[in-house]
């Protein structure tokens, strides 16, 4: 109930929300961050459309992945390989999307600061909700969801 209420969205937000995330590491547990590497961190989405639907996010504030440098580049995409492992770890998902919405055209939420999406997926799941119903389907809280992925973290990675 506290997510279904919850009226504040990150458009109406004064500064960028993955910028005080990547700042505040003392703050993960609250901002369900679930792990941080060099360049990267990877964090739940506050909306998620399923289960462990997981953002990796660079430090650095940049509006397309054109704008990051090769090392960001390996960084970003071994923390995908780690979030796709801890949710078969935790979930068992049949399937992964992966991907990005670069521009406010292309569905951005938060357009200028470049994030990669991975959204877990079974067979029968009901994708059609958030697209038809703009019904959120999660059974889980973001906290809860997070502290089991954290703890699995290590020993998947």
């Amino acid at each position: 109930m506290e997510y279904i209420g919850d009226k504040s969205k990150a458009e109406n937000q004064t500064s960028c929300i993955f910028c005080q995330a990547a700042a505040q590491p003392d703050s993960d547990l609250t901002t369900n961050v679930v792990a941080r590497s060099a360049y990267t961190f990877a964090m739940l989405n506050r909306y998620p459309y399923t289960y462990g639907h997981t953002m990796i996010i660079p430090y650095a504030h940049v509006a397309s992945m054109e704008d990051m440098p090769q090392e960001a580049l390996a960084d970003l995409m071994m923390m995908t390989k780690g979030v796709m492992r801890a949710l078969r770890a935790i979930a068992d998902p049949h399937g992964f999307n992966v991907g990005a919405n670069i521009g406010e055209a292309a569905g951005a939420g938060i357009a200028s600061h470049f994030h990669l999406h991975v959204v877990a997926r079974w067979q029968g799941d009901a994708n059609f909700m958030v697209t038809v119903g703009g019904t959120q389907t999660v059974a889980d809280t973001l906290s809860s969801t997070a502290r089991t992925m954290r703890e699995n973290w290590e020993r998947l990675t």
